[in-house]
């Protein structure tokens, strides 16, 4: 997948949503770098704790970067694939002749990395995203993570004159702080959450997307009577599944349910709002509405089986425009929709969509190049990284603006109509990339993954998952936090 993170805090006199809604309104997020001598990547020799020495800033090179040390950049290898990254490492190399970047992509980034960073020896910059993504508090409580303020404090790589942060899309700042002013991530691609599907299949069963329960029920009656499952899913790694409930329960009960979850406040998850969503979604299951076999599908073969049709809806992220193109038809119609609520009587309107900042880079502390590593993150954000970005991989970056000239593809098409209709209404839960291990192993896998499988009732998994919550709101090895 190509990530499941978002960051945002809020600031004095700027509401942390109005930030985030105005970012999603326009479209991303972006990059951080680490740095590190590559050489000592696998060596434990005595310059294992070295740190490059600083180069002489000038106007092509603000952040003084030591033009003749190594870097290090660890990609995750995910939706969007490495190719992007690898355009960018060229123009660093081209830049600083003497440096050898080393570049890789892994899709096992803890394993891979975890033992790196409690040696003192990580890369120096690293996309950490997909299933096995590091705990971003986890790292920041350890002082593991880089402040990216000298990045964004550097002149743009377009424009002189202009900061990088000032070229970024509004509320991308806040979203990789954590706790009061420091920036510790950076995301690069703004991702779309929701329920995509085929618009050619929906249009098969002569349907509109439904909009209340009483019709996702009726549409997906019919997509059975056709010898379609209505839905289908990441059965291996359910914590997919909030990509379309979430926003479902803060269309129902209003963001202060969503808020409420993410604090870890005690009986978050007994609110009334979360009980029918997760009743909504069990019914799927009852009437045999998913595609059989399921919960024993991953990402990539959920997605293959609903790019052939067997199945109509399936929750996810704008990623898998670009990590299902091999497979999916020419004549698909990819869309994707804020989730169906429940009736007339939810908080907020249809169209409510959960919209943010995905594909977190960091700079580890102990980066060996750390201005190196954030030198390669203010070449993505240029002006012509991310066109080469955003027309290879179907998705916007971080970078205001760069989608001149360039035909949008389906479902990004899809995805900037869905955050129009949005307008102010975007959320943006925290969960996912506060508490990790709580979201994917626990209410995802342990909770919802359980439910959907008909393991346990909706009532079993809320009181489940209200104890997972309570238990790491206890647990003080654990940074907590809240909405501002």
């Amino acid at each position: 997948m190509g990530s499941n993170s978002a960051e945002n805090h809020g600031t004095k006199g700027v509401g942390r949503r109005d930030l985030i809604r105005r970012s999603a309104a326009l479209g991303l997020i972006s990059v951080p770098t680490m740095s590190f001598l590559s050489a000592c990547a696998s060596s434990g020799g005595d310059d294992s704790g070295d740190k490059a020495k600083a180069g002489k800033k000038t106007a092509k090179n603000p952040l003084g970067v030591n033009d003749t040390a190594g870097m290090e950049f660890v990609l995750f290898d995910g939706g969007f694939g490495k190719e992007y990254a690898e355009d960018a490492v060229k123009i660093y190399e081209k830049n600083f002749p003497k440096v050898q970047v080393k570049f890789s992509a892994t899709q096992k980034i803890q394993s891979t990395l975890q033992p790196r960073f409690n040696q003192g020896t990580p890369p120096d910059l690293v996309d950490n995203s997909g299933a096995e993504q590091m705990d971003m508090g986890i790292l920041s409580s350890k002082n593991q993570l880089t402040d990216l303020t000298p990045l964004l404090d550097a002149p743009s790589y377009d424009d002189p004159d202009k900061k990088v942060r000032d070229t970024l899309r509004p509320g991308i700042v806040e979203m990789g702080q954590l706790d009061g002013d420091p920036v510790w991530i950076m995301y690069y691609a703004y991702t779309v959450y929701g329920v995509w599907y085929s618009q050619k299949a929906l249009d098969s069963l002569d349907a509109e997307y439904p909009q209340t329960w009483d019709q996702m029920l009726a549409v997906c009656a019919k997509a059975k009577k056709k010898g379609m499952a209505g839905w289908t899913y990441a059965g291996k790694y359910p914590y997919y599944l909030p990509f379309s409930l979430y926003p479902m329960i803060g269309k129902v009960g209003g963001v202060e349910v969503l808020d409420a979850i993410d604090n870890l406040e005690p009986n978050a998850w007994k609110h009334p709002a979360v009980k029918a969503c997760f009743e909504a979604y069990y019914e799927l299951y009852k009437k045999g509405y998913v595609l059989k076999g399921t919960p024993g599908l991953d990402h990539i073969q959920s997605q293959t089986a609903w790019a052939q049709g067997k199945a109509l809806f399936i929750p996810n992220g704008s990623w898998v425009e670009n990590e299902s193109a091999s497979v999916i038809p020419k004549d698909f119609g990819l869309s994707v929709s804020a989730p169906t609520g429940l009736d007339s009587s939810d908080k907020l309107p249809f169209g409510t969509i959960w919209a943010s900042g995905g594909e977190p880079f960091i700079v580890p502390a102990k980066a060996k190049n750390a201005a190196g590593g954030m030198e390669q993150l203010r070449i993505m954000l240029s002006e012509a990284s991310s066109k080469n970005f955003t027309s290879k991989v179907k998705s916007l970056t971080a970078y205001n603006g760069g989608t001149d000239g360039i035909t949008l593809t389906p479902g990004l098409k899809s995805g900037v109509a869905a955050l129009e209709l949005a307008g102010e209404n975007v959320v943006n839960p925290r969960m996912q990339d506060w508490y990790v291990q709580l979201q994917k192993e626990k209410i995802g896998v342990s909770g919802l993954g359980e439910m959907m499988a008909g393991r346990l009732t909706p009532a079993e998994a809320i009181k489940k998952i209200q104890a997972f919550a309570d238990e790491t709101a206890k647990d003080d090895s654990i940074k907590h936090y809240k909405h501002q």
